[in-house]
């Protein structure tokens, strides 16, 4: 169950390539074993409202969070989001360099009695690997 939401003000369209940046973090959380592929999401959605600092509308703002299932260490859960960060950063580095950007990124481990899911990807997953 990683599932990672992107939000990021609307006014970053016209130099952000979000298919580009939804690729880097879902390819990265892939690559972290803590991580199962089979529950990763990562989606994202544009701010169209939003304030950041004095009002500036040049100012602009990205932030990530991964939800995660409760049991992991947490040297487990900060590598994994030193990682995730890294690469967010590394991927918007051009546009940080130009324009005011805050950038966060933040784990957030869920209360396992109070989520609810129901999910057959698992069993496709696995029918398509013995395809291969």
């Amino acid at each position: 169950m990683p599932h990672q939401t992107i939000e990021y003000s609307a006014n970053l369209e016209p130099e952000l390539d979000i298919e580009a940046l939804l690729r880097v973090l879902h390819e990265t959380a892939a690559s972290i074993d803590a991580l199962p592929i089979g529950g990763l999401r990562t989606r994202a959605v544009a701010r169209q409202h939003y304030r950041i600092a004095d009002g500036h509308p040049d100012n602009t703002f990205i932030n990530v969070f991964l939800r995660i299932a409760p049991g992991r260490s947490f040297d487990v859960r900060k590598a994994a989001g030193e990682k995730l960060f890294q690469a967010l950063c590394e991927y918007l580095e051009p546009i940080y360099s130009s324009s005011p950007l805050a950038i966060s990124y933040e784990i957030q481990e869920l209360d396992a009695d109070l989520r609810w899911k129901k999910s057959n990807l698992r069993e496709y997953l696995a029918a398509r690997e013995k395809e291969k």
